[in-house]
């Protein structure tokens, strides 16, 4: 006799030794018992010769004389004892396997309209129906099946409101059709009789997670995985941990998997990816690569693999990467424009432009779909912001505009993107002219508005500004409303009133990450009002926080830079910000007037020079390059220098006029072209 046959019948309570061993007082009593076993034993039987002529259908390739026979023994097994419902499913499955499906709906569908309450024909629908919705994940589920698979299993449970198996389908459905209430309903009914269920409690864990009570989601996985460690549950509970944000826990717990199956590439894929987003660069590397020593034409290990090497600064070994990704799948976009984010980590803009094209010619003639349309309008709303980085103002304008034209949801970020594209290349007119435009198709919104308050500034229309932003404060982003309102009183220098407006922000702020961003303005406010030991506190809240925040660590080296004070601490600081951010201007400015104050003026000419290449309008930055040609005695070049920096203050606007006192810089061109010519004339003087 077959172990696993008894063994399913005992988990069914079909042969309990109870039923034969417990005394029974009576001739009636006895006769029912024996009628029990005797029905007991021809459905095992008949369960038995089923099973064996599935086994034989199995073997001679689906072979159907034999399944056909399967399933008249079934059937008879079934109507010996109604509450096998295991049967109900291997029948199904059978009726599947055969391509009778027809015949198995239209007789349990006759069998039910005799007898609505025959819990085998309904056992036999639902599972069909079940077997027929499809994969939900692919798009492809059958409403109409879900909805009758729903409504059998519920029919089953109303009828046998002990059948675990029946209850557990029900909560796998009713998530399928995102009804959490009822889908938490039949796991517990479930866990009400069996509160160990590994797939009542992980059924359970998702319904949870999914109504964002993720937290007890994952005491209930771990809970799951600790009882049945297996592929199944650790998987789960990496992916409440992920839903959570607990990378590191989800790391943890998809390591453990992989231990399981070392040769899962797929899970261990998965984990590297987990590792990426625990920021574990140097754990994530080295499961890609160990990925691709086994599967060298995996395109998209070697992507991650090209990215992680980015990621740690090693330029060399992320090209290599790159282009094994791009050998192993040379048409797969994402390995394309992953070429622009190297040419623009390593600043180089103009390639990454050139990148940037090609992607977009080459999606351009894939689909015209309303997806394709709208992946289209974010690669071109990067090309746009490449454009910006790259000082090419008119080009990012026009490439802003074209979002707006593929993907109206994206219009009015478009418009904000184009007026302050006019903004930061200084078309103060084009800028506040395309956001009056802007407004005509989009009335009162705040981002428009925003990014015209700040043009107008620029314009010495600070008070129109202003007030414009106060009319914005509603209760419910006023925080953001005062940050911005700060701005504009820091541009025009209402110190005062950008204090209040920052006092109100911080009042407001819920976390840390949030009032970082206060203490910063505050820090820069208090600078401006040379309180520099009060903004040094204001800036080390910040890095005290953010260690890596690559603006204070600006902001500071500059400030320490200006004062002629702690210069090494602050080319350190200037340092580290730009390895964040190697193509900032400001950066570079900061970095070369750190360098100029130390002596280091071959050094100081570098990143200043570097700095005009990326902001060549900026008056503040041509005076310090001057002042490294003053000490370098090269009085022409800093003569250049200077006359750049005046004609850039000139054509700025009025609120950044003040940040230069320009009568100065005059004062140094006339000084240096004294000296040259003193020297010009000492040097005549001294040839026979």
């Amino acid at each position: 006799m077959d172990r696993k046959l008894i063994g399913r019948w005992l988990g069914t309570g079909l042969l309990a030794a109870g039923s034969v061993c417990t005394p029974v007082f009576g001739q009636a009593a006895d006769a029912a018992n024996k009628k029990v076993l005797s029905d007991k034993s021809a459905a095992y039987f008949n369960y038995a010769m089923g099973h064996l002529y599935a086994d034989l259908g199995a073997t001679y390739n689906n072979r159907a004389e034999y399944l056909n026979k399967a399933i008249d023994f079934y059937k008879k097994a079934m109507k010996d004892d109604p509450n096998a419902g295991f049967l109900g499913e291997e029948l199904s499955d059978l009726y599947i396997q055969t391509g009778r499906l027809r015949d198995a709906v239209r007789e349990s569908e006759d069998v039910l309209k005799a007898n609505p309450n025959d819990l085998t024909a309904r056992r036999i629908l639902g599972r069909i129906s079940a077997r027929l919705i499809g994969d939900p994940q692919q798009r492809g589920m059958n409403q109409k099946m879900l909805e009758q698979a729903t409504e059998h299993y519920k029919k089953i449970t109303e009828i046998e409101p002990t059948d675990t198996d029946a209850w557990l389908m029900l909560g796998r459905l009713y998530k399928m059709s995102q009804n959490s209430v009822e889908a938490k309903k039949a796991y517990e009914e479930v866990l009400k009789t069996d509160t160990e269920n590994v797939d009542a409690l992980s059924g359970l864990a998702m319904v949870l997670a999914d109504v964002g009570d993720t937290a007890k989601a994952a005491d209930l996985l771990k809970k799951v995985a600790e009882k049945s460690p297996n592929l199944r549950t650790l998987t789960q509970l990496a992916a409440a941990y992920e839903q959570m944000r607990e990378f590191k826990l989800a790391a943890q717990t998809l390591k453990r998997a992989v231990e399981m199956q070392p040769e899962n590439n797929e899970l261990r894929r998965e984990y590297a990816g987990i590792l990426m987003q625990a920021e574990d660069f140097e754990g994530a590397l080295t499961t890609y690569e160990e990925i691709v020593k086994e599967e060298a034409k995996d395109g998209a290990s070697w992507l991650r693999i090209s990215q992680l090497h980015m990621q740690l600064g090693h330029v060399d070994k992320a090209w290599e990467a790159h282009k094994k990704a791009a050998e192993t799948d040379p048409a797969n976009l994402e390995v394309r424009y992953n070429a622009v984010s190297l040419y623009e980590a390593q600043d180089k803009l103009p390639e990454a432009i050139t990148a940037m094209k090609e992607v977009l010619a080459d999606s351009s003639t894939r689909s015209s779909s309303p997806e394709a349309k709208k992946n289209r309008a974010r690669l071109m709303e990067r090309l746009g912001m490449l454009y910006r980085n790259n000082a090419q103002y008119a080009e990012a304008a026009g490439a802003f505009k074209e979002v707006g034209e593929l993907d109206k949801d994206a219009a009015t970020r478009a418009s904000a993107q184009i007026i302050e594209s006019w903004r930061q290349g200084k078309e103060y007119q084009k800028s506040v002219a395309e956001a009056d435009e802007a407004l005509k198709k989009f009335p009162g919104d705040r981002m428009i508005r925003l990014v015209r308050a700040s043009s107008l500034v620029e314009m010495g229309r600070g008070k129109e500004a202003i007030e414009d932003l106060k009319s914005m404060l509603d209760g419910k982003t006023d925080r953001e409303t005062h940050l911005q309102l700060a701005q504009l009183h820091d541009r025009m220098k209402n110190y005062g009133e950008m204090s209040k407006s920052l006092d109100s922000a911080e009042k407001l702020s819920k976390t840390d990450e949030e009032r970082e961003s206060v203490w910063f303005s505050r820090g820069s406010m208090l600078e401006r009002q040379k309180k520099f030991d009060d903004a040094e506190k204001e800036f080390r809240r910040v890095l005290e926080r953010n260690p890596n925040s690559a603006a204070a660590l600006n902001y500071l080296g500059y400030m320490f830079a200006d004062r002629n004070v702690k210069l090494a601490e602050a080319e350190k600081m200037i340092q580290k910000a730009l390895e964040q951010e190697p193509g900032n201007g400001a950066y570079l400015d900061s970095l070369g007037w750190a360098q100029y104050r130390l002596g280091k003026y071959a050094e100081a000419e570098t990143s200043l020079k570097a700095a005009t290449e990326k902001v060549p309008k900026d008056s503040t930055i041509q005076d310090h390059l001057g002042d490294v040609y003053l000490k370098m005695g090269r009085y022409k070049d800093a003569i250049t220098a200077w006359e750049k920096s005046v004609r850039a203050w000139q054509s700025s606007s009025a609120a950044e006029r003040d940040g230069l006192d320009i009568t100065k810089v005059q004062k140094k061109i006339e000084g240096a072209k004294t000296r040259m010519s003193k020297e010009g004339s000492a040097s005549r003087d001294k040839q026979p």
